[in-house]
């Protein structure tokens, strides 16, 4: 299991962005900057409160556009292909016979 907390800021709804992935799951957690903590990137946010989460099962053939679009929501187009590049390293997506 890998887990890695980014911390975005205001590029970000919420600001921070919780990854959690075993060999058949990824979660997508979505979470409120603790200002309690601080507010640099080097404060400790793995206890912010959580608002909004993603579960996908690896074997579906739509899990990476599924995460995808719920980065994108959470997130620019740029810091969502941050953290799916850093997802991609860490599990295999399943892909159908039709992807090229």
């Amino acid at each position: 299991m890998a887990t890695k907390t980014f911390k975005i800021g205001e590029y970000c709804k919420g600001g921070v962005i919780t990854i959690e992935t075993t060999k058949t799951q990824v979660k997508v957690i979505a979470k409120d900057w603790d200002f309690s903590k601080g507010s640099s990137k080097g404060s400790d946010q793995k206890n912010a409160k959580e608002f909004n989460r993603l579960e996908v099962n690896l074997t579906d053939s739509g899990a990476e556009r599924k995460i995808d679009d719920f980065l994108n929501d959470l997130t620019t187009s740029y810091y969502a292909g941050v953290v799916l590049d850093w997802i991609k390293t860490k599990v295999t997506f399943k892909r159908n016979s039709w992807d090229f």
